[in-house]
């Protein structure tokens, strides 16, 4: 059955979706706005009003300098208005810009990883910094201005009719051709404005692509092809403006020219009416200078059509960022864990597979209606496992059988399919979000650090604790000498990402933040992959001492730092092939006793070569 297709929004529905508490502000800024036009148009009534005297031969020259004044007050009003107008949208904007960047970085947070990472991070980048913060001009000035430079010539035209409702009509007789022309340009509008953002976005993509991969890049010499790609993609870019540009050039100087020519219908024929009689001259002259003013207003509003298209576009990245499935957590526990067993029963995990380009894109990430295939890969069958408290637990098999993906689901980075998994009995869906964080410290073997000191990293664990306690569960982590080396020891900033460490170093680092947040699970999914032999042992042992009473989980292609641990279960092709301790295994699964022998073979050879490949 086909889904019934989603209604889609317009403007008013973003704005008044995502203003929340801020719409009163905003209703506020129009008032003043529109109050502000009022008095704009005064003068001009006070104009016209001193010309019927002058024609009646008025001479009192107080009566003209009262006028005058008020005049002058009235369009001292119209500029304190404007600026009230003005300043009350701009700094609701600001809120509201505040507002919408925390919401989609918190919405992130409560997405599965899987979510994020099939996302370009490129893309998300533009959408919560660029694309956001280019919806100030929008919101600060579109809002109020529109809504004024709308009540303008409608307050005008219905002034004219009471002078003249045949007058009020020939002042409007340039808009039906003015409107052709508008119509004109605007064919197609919304799929060439669709296409410039979507060049837009494959050129931000492709420029954090060429940046991030600049190392891979200069080492296999592809430096000219990654370029040419970077280059393609800035043509494609400057052409779709450009293509669109030309074709809107005639009919948009058409409409400019023709609009607001008010005067060739309003002089010609308002002089037929003056000499027939049937329209006094104050009255003429009056129109010719209000007509003047009619039609600007509304070229001003039709200028802002590329903005509101752009804003609807913005507010839409937005809003589909927003109705992205989270996982599905309760704010308040429904369940408290009695201890810290792992239980995995009939888990079902799998991916959407999409595009090659973008190879596995997991449940929850919107599909491109691309037609390369949208079936769902599974990649766990039922898995069945059970971890008891206080026990370290190996999770071996060859790469892609699913062992980070298990590890994953148990640290809640996604939710299962199908199945459950329990903490001390009770289901990890019925856990809040800050409850089960503070029971998993999760390692990856992608360490990420952020930009700032070795000290701060550490103390992210556990953000209260002193710099002695850093310092001391350093030591315990035996990753404090090399930390005192760096050019400022503890208050060395590691740079974007921890750049300016080694693998190995990020990875130590990692470990002492997962310990000193001294959660009673511990994962470590591949924690010492970028470690060598001698760090690996002195990390190995940290981490037996550090992890004593805890559940620990350890990923581990080097089999030799796992054979001691009290249960090893080997995954292959998403199921539990074996389970048992290192001796059983040997004797009992053929695919562990394959890998054991590999791995004893390598470092055999390794190890003959004086650990140095050659």
């Amino acid at each position: 059955m086909v889904a019934e297709k989603k209604k889609q929004k317009g403007i008013l529905d973003y704005i008044f979706q995502f203003a929340g508490e801020y719409k009163g502000a905003y209703i506020k800024s129009v008032v003043y706005a529109v109050i502000g036009v009022a008095f704009s148009l005064a003068p001009y009534i006070i104009m016209g009003d001193m010309v019927r005297k002058l024609l009646s031969e008025e001479r009192t020259f107080h009566t003209y300098l009262t006028e005058g004044l008020v005049m002058a007050a009235f369009w001292i009003l119209r500029v304190v208005f404007h600026t009230l107008s003005t300043n009350t949208s701009h700094r609701t904007t600001f809120k509201l810009i505040e507002k919408v960047r925390i919401t989609l970085v918190d919405k992130l947070s409560r997405l599965p990883l899987g979510t994020v990472q099939g996302m370009p991070s490129g893309a998300l980048k533009n959408i919560i910094c660029e694309r956001t913060d280019s919806m100030e001009p929008i919101l600060a000035h579109v809002v109020p201005e529109f809504t004024a430079n709308i009540c303008a010539p409608i307050m005008l035209f219905l002034y004219i009719m009471t002078i003249d409702w045949r007058m009020a009509l020939l002042s409007l007789a340039t808009l039906p051709v003015a409107g052709i022309a508008m119509m004109w340009m605007m064919k197609d509008s919304k799929a060439r404005f669709q296409k410039t953002q979507d060049s837009t976005k494959e050129l931000n993509d492709t420029a954090v692509e060429y940046i991030g991969g600049i190392e891979v890049i200069k080492a296999f010499g592809k430096a000219e092809s990654s370029y040419q790609r970077f280059a393609d993609a800035a043509k494609e870019n400057a052409n779709s403006f450009i293509h669109w540009m030309k074709d809107c050039i005639v009919p948009f100087s058409l409409g400019m020219v023709i609009a607001p020519a008010t005067l060739l219908s309003v002089l010609p024929i308002g002089a037929i009416f003056t000499m027939h009689g049937s329209l006094g001259l104050p009255d003429f002259i009056m129109i010719v200078v209000l007509s003047c003013g009619l039609i600007t207003p509304l070229i001003t509003v039709m200028s802002y059509n590329d903005d509101v298209t752009k804003a609807t576009s913005i507010f839409g990245e937005i809003d589909a960022i927003l109705e992205l499935p989270e996982l599905v957590r309760p704010k308040e526990s429904k369940a408290e864990p009695k201890g810290h067993s792992i239980k995995l029963t009939n888990v079902h995990f799998g991916y959407k597979v999409n595009s090659p380009e973008r190879g596995r894109r997991p449940e929850g990430v919107p599909c491109a209606e691309d037609g390369l295939g949208r079936e769902e890969k599974e990649i766990l069958h039922g898995i069945n496992l059970d971890i008891p408290e206080g026990s370290v637990t190996a999770l071996v098999g060859p790469s892609g059988s699913g062992k980070s993906t298990i590890a994953r689901l148990i640290a809640s980075l996604w939710d299962v399919d199908s199945g459950s998994i329990k903490i001390g009995e009770a289901d990890i869906r019925e856990l809040s979000i800050a409850d089960y964080n503070a029971q998993i410290a999760y390692v990856s073997q992608d360490s990420f650090l952020f930009d700032t000191s070795v000290r701060e990293n550490i103390r992210m664990g556990r953000p209260s604790a002193s710099d002695a306690e850093v310092e001391e569960i350093a030591r315990k982590s035996g990753c404090y000498d090399f930390i005192m080396q760096l050019e400022n020891g503890f208050d060395t900033v590691v740079g974007g990402s921890g750049a300016h460490l080694s693998g190995g170093e990020r990875q130590r680092i990692s470990i002492a933040r997962a310990m000193m947040k001294n959660a009673p699970i511990l994962i470590l999914d591949e924690a010492t992959a970028y470690t060598d032999p001698e760090n690996e042992a002195v990390i190995q042992k940290s981490v037996s001492e550090l992890s004593k009473e805890k559940t620990l989980i350890v990923i581990a292609h080097r089999l030799s730092t796992i054979i001691d641990s009290d249960q090893i279960i080997v995954i292959k092709d998403g199921n539990v092939e074996a389970k048992g301790t290192h001796k059983e295994l040997l004797d009992s699964s053929s695919l562990y006793r394959n890998m054991w022998e590999a791995h004893t073979y390598a470092k055999d050879t390794d190890e003959a070569e004086g650990g140095v490949l050659s």
